[in-house]
């Protein structure tokens, strides 16, 4: 007993001071980002993912993804300006058509994935498209402000999936393949906040529809009463959301994440994925243990990630967070300083096991990192630009 006691204080003492030596400031940092090589990024990965023949289904339609597709999708459209483009790119229209033909064949075309060979993989993939396509549809009619019938009908098919017993009433069936993040057994709160995500999205006031108002709130009672047991990860895209549906949390929950997100911040600027990816229950062994070890045993890496640090920084800067705070102006000088000159990228590690990655489906961190990238940078502008020109008394 003794020799196993002092064997696990060896254990803590030696991840404690991994995270000690994971922690050291940044030197020299970029001041700048390059929104080309990002685009240029961003369109192999969406392209190659169109074409691969993983992600082929059925009446000649690809799946879409919440690594690549989905933060594709979302942070296309923010690079038109920084690039001075006149329109959507070949590659997003093919998207948007593609989701709009799974729409329209819903009844006949098959799931993402079926039960054979899973368990209750055709429920999870339809309850995880119905989300999915929610959202991109709402925040591709976003920007002409029309709230189209084509996007009318994926609401109508999520709303019908919503789950209404239980305590997971209010949410959806969410794929899990034991990845984290998004696709594990906590994701379905994700999901539920990007289902709030794209009603808040909606243009022409959908929020306020008499006939959902039922649907929402039961989503709102679920992220509500769900929210204090899930992990950093799942509330930061809670605080996101809520930005973009008011209402959705009160205040006081709102600071709250807030203060725990920026209490995780790393001496560099940045965030560290493992560290948020998990539900911590006190500084028990096995919740050090997944902070520091994949479940093959190989070590996941100590310094700040792109996954956590993006998406992150975006939802403080969405929430509202001054873009003059402190630890978001070290937050963007991480974001500046770690793109990849060359490919345009943002670094990303896998939390579950180790990846190769220079292979195509090990840059899927990479591809939602430069995603979020993305949109915390072109946000920020936006934000910078309003300031400068708002009116000085």
């Amino acid at each position: 007993m003794g020799a196993r006691i002092r064997g696990t204080f060896v254990v803590v003492a030696c991840l404690l001071a991994l995270m000690a030596c994971s922690s050291s400031p940044a030197a020299n940092v970029s001041k700048s980002w390059n929104p080309q090589t990002a685009a240029a990024y961003l369109d192999s990965r969406e392209g190659w993912w169109m074409q691969w023949t993983g992600s082929a289904r059925d009446h000649g339609t690809f799946c879409v993804s919440c690594h690549t597709a989905l933060p594709d999708a979302l942070a296309r459209p923010a690079l038109r300006e920084a690039l001075g483009e006149k329109g959507p790119t070949d590659d997003e229209r093919r998207l948007i058509e593609n989701v709009t033909k799974r729409v329209q064949l819903w009844k006949d075309i098959g799931p993402y994935y079926s039960d054979q060979g899973y368990d209750h993989k055709t429920a999870e993939s339809r309850g995880t498209e119905a989300v999915l396509n929610a959202l991109i549809l709402a925040s591709h009619d976003a920007e002409s402000g029309r709230l189209s019938s084509d996007t009318r009908a994926p609401f109508d098919n999520m709303w019908a999936l919503q789950q209404t017993a239980g305590g997971n009433s209010g949410s959806w069936p969410w794929l899990q393949f034991d990845q984290e993040p998004w696709e594990a057994n906590d994701s379905n709160y994700y999901g539920a906040a990007l289902a709030a995500m794209a009603v808040g999205k909606a243009p022409e006031n959908y929020a306020s529809s008499p006939g959902i108002q039922e649907n929402l709130g039961r989503l709102r009672a679920y992220l509500n009463r769900q929210s204090a047991a899930q992990p950093t990860v799942n509330r930061v895209s809670l605080l996101w959301a809520s930005s973009k549906l008011p209402g959705l949390i009160e205040p006081a929950e709102q600071k709250a994440i807030i203060q725990e997100v920026l209490k995780k911040q790393q001496a560099d600027g940045g965030w560290r994925l493992a560290s948020i990816a998990w539900r911590w229950n006190g500084w028990s062994l096995r919740s050090v243990v997944n902070m520091w070890l994949r479940e093959d045993g190989t070590p996941i890496e100590g310094k700040s990630d792109g996954v956590a640090t993006s998406l992150i920084t975006l939802a403080l800067l969405e929430a509202g967070v001054p873009g003059d705070n402190a630890q978001l102006r070290r937050a963007r000088a991480w974001l500046m300083s770690n793109q990849d000159g060359a490919l345009g990228s943002w670094p990303a590690s896998f939390v579950n096991k180790r990846r190769h990655l220079s292979s195509d489906t090990g840059r899927f961190m990479s591809d939602a990192a430069t995603a979020f990238a993305v949109l915390a940078l072109t946000d920020n502008q936006r934000t910078n630009n309003a300031v400068a020109s708002a009116p000085h008394h």
